[in-house]
């Protein structure tokens, strides 16, 4: 059978590109610096981002975790969402391991973050309260629905940041779906951020890795904080020579998965059980609701497991579903299809 995996963007598999360029890597002990495959990786992602400076861990998870680590001091107090994938699916990792202070505001539906609601959440200078340090804004954004945030809702919570003394953050795992989704380049969205990180091994297909962005200053703690986390890794250049391929091949192509997207979203809202606003779907990332009292998420995605077609349950009546490649528009009518059959029972 046929498997039409529609789960998630970490499904991706390495291009022959990549596999060749790994093979080939030069190579160095990157913690002592001198692996130039991993170096030269490093410098594209700054190019990319707009930044002084990169470094190359292991996830993005990682790549958070050291950017809170590196903006914060134990005590100190970040403003995140509460649909933001660092406050939903990092283990609780700024707190856990950095003693970092959550507060948590409201996503609005497209993933942003009210500024006027930012300004109010910043902590007076009391020393009842810890001082607030760092925004975090997730671009796109996972949970709602992989909406992008654009340069002049950037600028706003910039002004904010800049008033109030605050580091930006930007958990930027799928920032260049935002960037394509925009028609801009990645740097464009990125001006008001200190840094940002980015994954390799979603829609960009690399096999492992994710890139932390920002100032020379920034990079070089940010360095420290990943030694820190055991993220030091020797022979690198073989993981990163598959993220060069990744910046240089892999990024024009996510029009291909937000188109994917677009029309199985369009499918679905043809289907009476399904509840799905298709204009909603900017990106590779698409959640519908299931309108049959009878059957809940988990067991309809079981259902569609037989006919073929994966997706992820994310609530007792939610699904999501995330193009990527290699799939093509024909997965997308192929999995249209075992949703009919589906449905008929």
């Amino acid at each position: 059978m046929h498997i039409v995996d529609l789960r998630s963007d970490t499904l991706t598999q390495p291009t022959e590109a990549m596999r060749r360029a790994m093979a080939e890597a030069e190579v160095g002990d990157d913690v002592f610096g001198e692996d130039p495959t991993v170096r030269r990786l490093e410098e594209m992602a700054a190019d990319r981002t707009g930044k002084e400076a990169a470094l190359f861990v292991s996830s993005g998870t990682m790549a958070n975790l050291v950017s809170e680590l590196t903006h914060c001091r134990r005590g100190d107090e970040m403003i995140l969402g509460d649909q933001a994938h660092i406050f939903y699916y990092e283990q609780g990792g700024s707190a856990a391991v950095g003693g970092i202070h959550p507060r948590i505001l409201p996503n609005l539906p497209d993933g942003r973050l009210d500024p006027d609601a930012i300004e109010a959440a910043v902590r007076p200078d009391d020393v009842h309260f810890p001082i607030t340090r760092l925004i975090v804004l997730e671009n796109t954004h996972n949970r709602c629905g992989g909406a992008p945030l654009d340069a002049a809702y950037m600028g706003d919570v910039g002004k904010v940041a800049q008033k109030h003394g605050l580091k930006i953050h930007v958990d930027g795992a799928r920032i260049f779906n935002a960037a394509i989704a925009l028609g801009v380049e990645a740097k464009q969205l990125l001006t008001d951020a200190d840094s940002v990180s980015f994954c390799l091994s979603k829609g960009l297909c690399a096999p492992v890795g994710s890139l932390v962005c920002g100032s020379k200053d920034f990079i070089d703690g940010a360095r420290r904080n990943r030694k820190l986390l055991g993220g030091g890794m020797r022979q690198a250049g073989v993981l990163a020579a598959a993220g060069i391929v990744a910046l240089t091949e892999m990024v024009d192509r996510l029009v291909e998965d937000h188109a994917n997207a677009r029309k199985l979203a369009e499918g679905l809202a043809g289907m009476a059980e399904l509840r799905i606003d298709p204009l909603g779907v900017r990106t590779n990332i698409l959640y519908f609701e299931l309108d049959i009292p009878s059957l809940d998420a988990p067991a309809f995605t079981q259902r569609l497991a037989g006919e073929g077609v994966r997706m992820l349950p994310t609530g007792p009546r939610q699904i999501r579903a995330v193009a990527h490649h290699p799939l093509t528009s024909a997965d997308m009518d192929a999995a249209l299809d075992a949703f009919r059959r589906v449905l008929a029972g």
